[in-house]
């Protein structure tokens, strides 16, 4: 007689108000889900890759764009000798970001200068840019830029000459 007493009373709560019919539809969906999900569910764990801090020359970063792998390689760009893994921000550096040109590069003089053109990147297999030329407040802009770099993203190594 319980089980007959407790079906009538949900009947009339459904009748009575149609946002039971919402409620009663989402709590059978949510039941359905959690019976239907596979038992082993959970994603294999694995080991985030393993970084090490090492010496690039220029020839070395240069691949380092973001263009291997379909778009979805490492982006590593110099600044003020510091080398920094940017592929967190793969929108503003990657291939297709306005500072795509700096990625796998020594982003330097460009960033000291305030400008992306293509001839602000020293050939990869010259020497590096000592920007002995930079004015006070090139200095400070570059400063700035590293500062940025340096609490956003992760220092993977330093900018080394070519052997």
């Amino acid at each position: 007689m319980t089980s007959t007493t407790t079906i009538n009373t949900l009947v009339d709560q459904l009748k009575a108000n149609p946002l039971n019919w919402a409620l009663l539809a989402v709590f059978l969906y949510v039941l359905r889900s959690y019976i239907s999900a596979p038992a082993n569910a959970a994603p294999e764990p694995r080991h985030p890759e393993t970084i090490v801090f090492k010496d690039y020359t220029p020839i070395e970063l240069q691949p380092y764009t973001g263009k291997q792998d379909n778009g979805m390689g490492r982006i590593l760009m110099a600044v003020n000798g510091n080398v920094y893994d940017v592929s967190r921000g793969r929108n503003f550096y990657g291939p297709d970001g306005p500072y795509g040109n700096f990625g796998g590069r020594d982003a330097s003089r460009g960033l000291a200068k305030g400008s992306f053109d293509l001839d602000m990147l020293t050939d990869v297999d010259k020497p590096i840019d000592k920007l002995e030329d930079l004015a006070r407040d090139e200095w400070e802009a570059l400063r700035e830029w590293e500062a940025h770099f340096a609490g956003k993203y992760l220092l993977v190594g330093k900018l080394v000459e070519n052997i």
